[in-house]
């Protein structure tokens, strides 16, 4: 069946479903239809870098179709946190003259109501929805993900620069949504107490809820995984193990990152740690401040927290739901105390 564009006949979708090889150059053409060659990602460029990514796991493509198997539209779920069984689900676009035909919502209902929830390797998802337009808010409400992060400055304005819906750095909220329950106990640093608290009475899991008070260990040493993202200017910090020397250890992975002209730094902590409240403290007191709430992250939950070099533009982060929009205030108070 035709739908009207302008006077024109658009042929709506007919198929949403899997990826399939031939697949690969519509989508690689797709990227470049939309974004140029500014789309940070280059897997997406390369069909056969992306064909087998598909293969082993490490991306899903969920690809809409029109019935000549043109491909219109794509979403990805993807690993990109250190527990395998948590998958991101993000990349997604659509051509521009399909769009406000429902395509999206036919790829998200596929992907949220239908196939993860047989798949046996994912446990739970999550959305990093960009914050320069609430279309993918709205989908990720929709779908039963509960927002629980907010990261501020998270992608620079020239990634948009070919659709021009950005004149800043475009912060993305996070959504989780959990599909086999793992209840466990979380450590809450003492310092955001309150806010984590509300989270979780949000949260679609259980979990035992104690406020961190412990000492940091002298028989651990810290370690971290640290990956600098060049495009984007953004360094994430994946903190598995802490010790009495975190601070020297996070400073040295400060100049590591400060070195390739880093603009925004995200430390990941592990909340089953009963210690995190000090490493939380040690945070804050160079700079970082409140992200939120990561369920699953490390398999038990993790904490965000964030700090900039650059200016935030909190004015231009535009959110769908009252919950999002409080979650903001949090954030933004916090960033304001951080910058002292």
């Amino acid at each position: 069946m035709d739908d009207q564009l302008d006077g024109k006949p658009i042929a709506l979708p007919n198929d949403v479903g899997l990826f399939r090889p031939e697949d690969a150059p519509g989508i690689a053409r797709l990227f470049r239809t939309v974004y140029g060659e500014e789309y940070p990602v280059k897997l997406f460029y390369d069909p056969e870098a992306l064909t087998q990514a598909n293969a082993n796991g490490d991306y899903y493509s969920i690809v809409a179709r029109t019935a000549a198997a043109e491909v219109i539209g794509v979403v990805h779920a993807f690993r990109s946190t250190p527990y395998k069984a948590l998958y991101e689900l993000g990349a997604g676009l659509v051509l521009p003259d399909y769009r406000g035909l429902g395509v999206n919502k036919r790829m998200f209902s596929f992907v949220f109501e239908e196939w993860a929830p047989k798949v046996d390797g994912i446990e739970e998802t999550f959305g990093e929805a960009v914050c320069n337009h609430v279309h993918n808010q709205k989908e990720m409400v929709l779908h039963k993900h509960v927002e629980t992060a907010l990261e501020v400055a998270l992608m620079p304005a020239r990634a948009y620069a070919k659709e021009q819906s950005s004149s800043g750095r475009v912060a993305a909220l996070l959504g989780f949504r959990s599909y086999r329950p793992k209840p466990h106990t979380v450590f809450l640093p003492a310092a955001y107490e309150p806010e984590l608290r509300h989270i979780y009475e949000r949260l679609d899991d259980r979990r035992e809820l104690h406020v961190s008070d412990a000492t940091l260990p002298h028989d651990v040493v810290s370690a971290a995984d640290m990956t600098v993202f060049d495009f984007a200017r953004v360094a994430r910090i994946a903190v598995h193990h802490t010790g009495v020397d975190f601070g020297t250890f996070l400073h040295n992975l400060e100049t590591e990152a400060v070195n390739e002209n880093t603009a925004v730094f995200q430390v990941w902590l592990t909340l089953t740690d009963p210690w995190v409240s000090r490493a939380v403290d040690i945070l804050r007191n160079r700079g970082y401040f409140f992200g939120g709430l990561l369920p699953r992250w490390f398999d038990g939950d993790g904490f965000l927290m964030q700090k900039l070099v650059c200016d935030p533009d909190f004015e231009g982060i535009r959110l769908y739901s009252e919950a999002a929009r409080e979650f903001l205030e949090i954030v933004r108070n916090d960033w304001r105390r951080a910058q002292g």
